[in-house]
């Protein structure tokens, strides 16, 4: 079994999944890992199955799912994704400002600064 942890830049986050973009390039579809998370809530460890390349348009993002979370990682999770909605960083959202049409690369660059994970796999 191989171990081995990288560090990747978070493109899309929902409560199910999301994509990133992995420094070490894509991993396997199908592999398992652990993703870490650090939120103003507190350390958020997760279980997840990476999938395919290619996600929301971007070439190097790789589609990745939730397949477990503890329930303190659980509730800072959520705690987060509930700010976060809240100041704007939903596609749900449809209120927008006149200023609207510089708002999706703010958001982006606010997004690289405050996400980053590192994430471990196990490999057979």
């Amino acid at each position: 079994m191989d171990e081995s942890k990288f560090v990747g830049v978070i493109q899309r986050l929902s409560l199910t999944g999301g994509s990133a973009v992995l420094a070490k390039g894509p991993i396997p579809r199908g592999a398992m890992g652990e993703m870490i998370l650090n939120t103003v809530f507190g350390k958020v460890s997760a279980q997840i199955e990476f999938l395919q390349t290619g996600a929301d348009g971007v070439p190097l993002a790789q589609a990745f799912r939730f397949l477990a979370m503890d329930d303190d990682s659980s509730r800072r999770f959520n705690a987060a994704a509930s700010q976060m909605e809240k100041e704007g960083f939903s596609d749900a959202s449809q209120n927008k400002s006149p200023l609207s049409g510089n708002a999706p690369l703010g958001q982006l660059l606010r997004s690289v600064r405050r996400l980053a994970a590192t994430l471990s796999t196990s490999r057979s």
